[in-house]
C-alpha cells in the first residue's frame, strides 16, 4: 500500500482536479536518469540571492546542502544510476539554488532523520514533503512550494467522473491505507453519509500497490484514495486510472508542504522570494507538469502560513 505521508485549498485544489482530470493520462515522458536532457533551469536573480544572510554558515562550503528522503517517483526517488536522487523535491531544491546564484548539494537521508539532521547544522534545507504545522513552526522556518493532496483514482473506463463530497463517495468501494489521515477522510464522510440516509461505503486495505491496482483494474473496488503524487505517476505510466477528485491531506484543513530551514536563519525569505520568481515565470508550472504533479499547485510561496494544529491534550 503506498505510504502515508494552503493557500486556498478547498476549491483551489478542487477545481484544478476539475481542469487536470485528464492529466493522468498525458503523454508525460518521465525521465529517472541522473542529469537528464530536459531538466529546467533558472537564472540567477541578484535582488533575490541579496536576501541570503551575508554572515550565514553554509553547513558545507560553497554549496546549499539540501536533504531529501528518496522515497518514490514523482516527489523524490534514486536515478538509474542508484546514487543520485531526482523527481519534483530535488528539481525545485536545484532551481531555488540556481535563482540564489548557490550550487545545490543533494544529501540522501531517511526521513526521520530529518528533524535531528537540520537542528544539528548538517544540512541548510530539507526538502522532503514535510508538511506545516504550529507544532515544527516552533522550531523551523517554512517556505511552501506545494501542497498536501490525496487523490481519488478510478480505471480508466469507470462510470466515475467526479468525487468532490461526501455524497460522491456513497456506496463505493474504497481502496486506502489502514491507519492513514486519508482513512480517517473516508470514515468520516462516511459518517457524514450514513447521518443523512445514504449507502455505506466499504473500505478494502491491500499489502501491496499490485493487488490494489489490480483490485480496481477488475472491478473489485470502486476507487482509491491516497497520496496524489505516487498514484498520478502510475496513471501517466500506465494509463490504467484517471483522477476524480483531490482531497487536502490535512482535511478539513489545509495542507501546506514547505522547504523546511532552522528557525531565524534567514533562508525562509529568500527561498520563499526564489520559490515565487520560478511561479512568476512559469518555470514552477513546467516543472509540475514534467512530474505530473499539477494538483499539487501552490499559487505563491508564503513564509511560515497558518499550519495544521497541535494535537489536542
Amino acid at each position: 500500500m503506498l505510504s502515508r505521508k494552503s493557500f486556498i485549498l478547498g476549491t483551489f485544489a478542487l477545481a484544478l482536479a476539475a481542469s487536470t482530470s485528464s492529466l493522468a493520462l498525458a503523454q508525460t515522458s518521465f525521465s529517472l536518469e541522473p542529469n537528464p536532457a530536459n531538466r529546467l533551469h533558472a537564472d540567477k536573480v541578484d535582488a533575490i540571492a541579496a536576501l541570503v544572510p551575508a554572515d550565514y554558515d553554509f553547513a558545507r562550503d560553497g554549496a546549499l546542502s539540501i536533504a531529501i528522503a528518496a522515497g518514490a517517483p514523482p516527489i523524490a526517488t534514486y536515478a538509474t544510476d542508484g546514487a543520485t536522487v531526482v523527481s519534483f523535491d530535488p528539481d525545485i531544491g536545484r532551481l531555488v539554488g540556481e535563482v540564489l546564484g548557490i550550487p545545490v548539494e543533494i544529501v540522501p537521508i531517511s526521513w526521520i532523520d530529518w528533524p535531528l539532521g537540520l537542528t544539528a547544522g548538517k544540512y541548510d534545507a530539507v526538502i522532503s514533503n514535510v508538511g506545516v504545522t504550529e507544532e515544527r513552526k516552533e522550531k523551523y522556518d517554512f517556505s511552501t512550494y506545494r501542497i498536501g493532496v490525496h487523490g481519488f483514482y478510478v480505471r480508466a473506463e469507470s462510470p466515475i467522473t467526479s468525487i468532490k463530497e461526501p455524497k460522491d463517495i456513497a456506496g463505493l468501494k474504497i481502496i486506502t491505507g489502514s491507519g492513514t489521515n486519508q482513512e480517517r477522510i473516508a470514515l468520516e464522510w462516511n459518517r457524514q453519509n450514513q447521518e443523512a440516509g445514504l449507502a455505506p461505503i466499504e473500505l478494502q486495505y491491500y499489502d501491496d500497490d499490485a493487488a490494489a491496482s489490480l483490485a480496481i483494474s477488475s472491478g473489485r473496488a470502486d476507487v482509491q484514495l491516497n497520496p496524489n503524487a505516487p498514484q498520478a505517476y502510475h496513471a501517466a505510466l500506465t494509463g490504467d486510472t484517471r483522477l476524480v477528485g483531490t482531497i487536502s491531506s490535512g482535511w478539513p484543513n489545509p495542507a501546506d508542504v514547505g522547504i523546511t530551514t532552522r528557525k531565524d536563519a534567514g533562508l525562509a525569505a529568500p527561498f520563499t522570494a526564489a520559490i515565487n520568481h520560478l511561479i512568476e515565470t512559469g518555470t514552477y508550472a513546467e516543472l509540475l507538469t514534467q512530474w505530473n504533479v499539477t494538483p499539487e499547485a501552490v499559487p505563491e510561496s508564503r513564509t511560515n502560513p497558518p499550519g495544521l494544529p497541535k494535537p489536542k491534550a
